[in-house]
């Protein structure tokens, strides 16, 4: 298990987990007609993503430069989430932004 850390393959198994979430939440969203838009699961799952990538950089001695980046992707794909999200639930208010 120790190795499975040391090498980032745990954080390779996360990340394909991932990957197989979006593809469920897509495929409930064509079924149901309902639900996040694909850009808003993209958006809320980057933020992940990006986090995992830093992680995996980390554990394996990678160069902080990459660690830096992918932390500042996962910001701005936090940030990006919150304001789909923001812009959605004012535009639903009675009297919300037009």
């Amino acid at each position: 298990m120790q190795e499975a850390f040391a090498s980032g393959a745990v954080i390779d198994i996360i990340l394909a987990l991932m990957a197989l979430e979006a593809v469920a939440l897509f495929a409930l969203r064509r079924r149901l007609g309902r639900g996040p838009s694909r850009l808003e699961i993209l958006v809320s799952l980057a933020a992940g993503f990006f986090l995992m990538i830093a992680l995996r950089t980390a554990l394996t001695d990678g160069p902080w430069p990459i660690i830096a980046a992918a932390l500042a992707g996962s910001l701005v794909a936090h940030v990006a989430d919150l304001w789909l999200r923001w812009s959605r639930t004012v535009a639903s208010v009675p009297g919300g932004a037009s």
